[in-house]
């Protein structure tokens, strides 16, 4: 089990077992109490709780702001990730 610090939005994660469509890379589109993820073999989305996702997660593959690693061609830059402006 990973600390729930070590990832973050944005990041490329390998989960414990693949999706369907044989591809264990996901990128974390949204986080809160509930997690979304993306697939990066067929760019679907899934939601599944905190202690869900901790539990299932196997590794960070690649960090958001780490300008090194390459991301995969369903990236999205942590400045296009929409966001809720609750400061109204």
């Amino acid at each position: 089990m990973i600390k729930n610090d070590s990832y973050d939005l944005g990041d490329t994660v390998q989960m414990k077992k693949p999706h369907a469509c044989q591809t264990n890379d996901w990128e974390i589109v949204r986080m809160g109490a509930d997690i979304r993820l993306r697939c990066m073999g067929c760019s679907r989305t899934i939601m599944m709780p905190r202690a869900e996702f901790t539990k299932k997660l196997k590794k960070v593959l690649t960090k958001a702001n780490d300008p090194i690693n390459a991301k995969k061609e369903y990236y999205l830059p942590k400045d296009r990730i929409a966001r809720p402006n609750l400061l109204k």
